[in-house]
């Protein structure tokens, strides 16, 4: 069923139901072909650039000293929003007063972050822009300006220096996020309270709430730090941005008990609207959740946004409270100042506990026999295929590993001082072999697409000192290559840290040389440590 039938019968049912009166009909469809719009959007865009900048070279000083950034900035963004408000716009012009938009706020912001503190600055920007958001008919900008908005007000209630995320204020922001989600709680409930009288404004802040939980996710998100495999699928430098400082907040028994209660009241909030979750083995499922709230200071407002979403069909929101909810339990991996044997103890006990959970909800679940439809037989051949592919590609991995290891040629490099402040971390040691600086000088950016490899000359000892960038030309009998790894925005030998268990760093600080088996085609792996006089650690 397409979106035109069904507001066809929802309109048609509402008729009945005496909601609408006999006479209403569907408006007539003024929808444009995305094609077209994203066409005129960029001429627009491409149009706005030029003038503006003839625009800036008119006025001059009057932009930036007295009332210049403010009285321009107004102008500009009265006269956009009374463009965006026009019934009967063009196009080209409805397009070409977005641009506008950007840069009257852009005036506004430059003239308040030079005369107020930044906090200050920050909490006026978001009044405009939650008084722009309701002022304009565009839902995709309400959303926009909604986000915008919930961000400068987390800016507003942070520290001096808006750009100060510094480790004493990780628990003020979680105030403040948490904060921003009071807040878009008292804005549903304005909503539902004016949806009768005034069903306009109810409209404008439906797509301005969403815009605002939106960032209030991502805010919850970043607050929790790097995330499992944030690494691999977002870039070593944004993953060690995010897990940079966010360790030292999830301890504390404000953010934690404030966690659980959340969850708490996310367990009642859908208890209460759907009678379907009054089961037992919904309660153990509630009771898993409120105690992993209690280790994930940002879990309960996850969980509580979610179950909101959820319970009002709002699908799209429920998505994204979905993920991060499954971001913050996979950054309790990296949270260093729990023992790793209680964070495997945790997630290990919560995923039987949910497991059990949900064999008891199959197994006491209703059974059809007779109307069960039998599993189709390309189902039953599609999951098979998809874990055999698995088994094969992760022993296939391990198979090239291992003989690596048994036929690789042992090599050894010399350990460069590193960063003293996270030489030892928890459960691993960070590494920095040593490579002269006129190779560092002559590496590629780590951004290009060619791993390089080194060419590094061999002692009799087996130590080998990297002497060139790999160019292709022949070796001599004491040389060989090695591939290089992109790490944090730069290149290393295979890996910048050892992984070891907990307990065991006293062992490894006499570490002085990484032992490796190197393959001939420059493949290489990091198998140990080794003293100054090569002997294993």
């Amino acid at each position: 069923m397409n979106d035109a039938i069904r507001f066809e019968r929802a309109a048609q049912a509402a008729v009945e139901a005496g909601l609408l009166p006999a006479q209403a009909h569907p408006a007539a469809d003024d929808s444009r072909p995305w094609p077209v719009v994203l066409l005129t959007a960029l001429g627009a865009w491409l149009a706005a650039l030029p003038l503006l900048g003839v625009v800036g070279l008119l006025l001059g000083d009057l932009i930036s000293r007295g009332v210049g950034p403010y009285f321009v900035g107004s102008l500009v963004l009265a006269g956009a929003c009374v463009t965006l408000r026009s019934s009967s716009l063009p196009l080209f012009f409805e397009q070409l007063a977005v641009p506008a938009l950007l840069v009257g706020g852009g005036s506004l912001a430059f003239g308040l972050f030079r005369d107020l503190p930044d906090p200050a600055a920050a909490g006026v920007l978001a009044v405009i822009a939650l008084a722009v958001a309701i002022a304009l008919p565009r839902a995709w900008l309400r959303v926009l300006l909604g986000a915008a908005a919930a961000v400068l007000l987390v800016f507003a209630l942070g520290p001096r220096r808006w750009y100060d995320f510094g480790i004493q204020w990780r628990h003020h922001y979680w105030w403040a996020w948490h904060l921003v989600l009071t807040l878009a709680a008292a804005g549903l409930g304005l909503q539902q309270a004016i949806e009768s009288a005034r069903p306009r404004l109810a409209g404008a802040l439906e797509s301005l709430l969403a815009g605002w939980l939106l960032a209030t996710l991502a805010g919850l998100a970043w607050w929790s730090g790097m995330t499992l495999l944030a690494g691999a699928s977002l870039g070593a430098e944004l993953a060690r941005d995010l897990g940079s400082q966010a360790s030292v907040a999830w301890r504390g028994t404000v953010p934690q008990a404030g966690s659980v209660l959340l969850a708490v009241g996310a367990v009642v909030w859908g208890v209460r609207l759907w009678p379907s979750c009054r089961q037992p083995w919904c309660a153990g499922l509630a009771a898993v959740l409120i105690a992993l709230a209690w280790f994930m200071p940002a879990l309960g407002a996850a969980l509580l946004a979610l179950v909101w979403a959820a319970t009002t069909q709002r699908w799209r929101q429920a998505g994204a409270a979905g993920v991060t909810a499954a971001w913050v339990i996979g950054s309790f991996y990296y949270q260093l100042q729990w023992p790793l044997a209680i964070k495997a103890a945790v997630l290990a006990t919560a995923g039987a506990a949910l497991g059990l959970l949900v064999w008891w909800a199959l197994r006491g679940g209703p059974r059809d026999t007779a109307a069960a439809a039998p599993t189709p037989p390309r189902v039953t051949l599609g999951v098979a295929a998809a874990a055999l592919a698995v088994l094969v590609v992760a022993n296939f991995g391990i198979w090239q590993k291992e003989r690596l290891v048994s036929q690789g040629r042992p090599v050894f490099v010399e350990l460069a001082p590193a960063d003293p402040r996270s030489l030892m971390q928890g459960d691993y040691m960070a590494l920095n072999f040593r490579l002269p600086s006129a190779v560092q000088d002559s590496l590629e950016p780590v951004n290009s697409a060619r791993r390089p490899r080194l060419v590094a000359r061999i002692d009799a000892r087996g130590v080998a000192t990297p002497v060139r960038v790999d160019d292709g030309s022949d070796l001599a009998t004491d040389e060989l290559r090695i591939e290089l790894t992109p790490r944090r925005g730069r290149w290393v030998l295979v890996t910048d840290a050892w992984f070891f268990e907990e307990g065991e760093a006293a062992r490894w600080q006499p570490a002085r040389y990484g032992e490796f088996r190197v393959a001939p085609d420059g493949k290489a792996l990091l198998v140990g440590l080794r003293s100054a006089e090569l002997r294993p650690l």
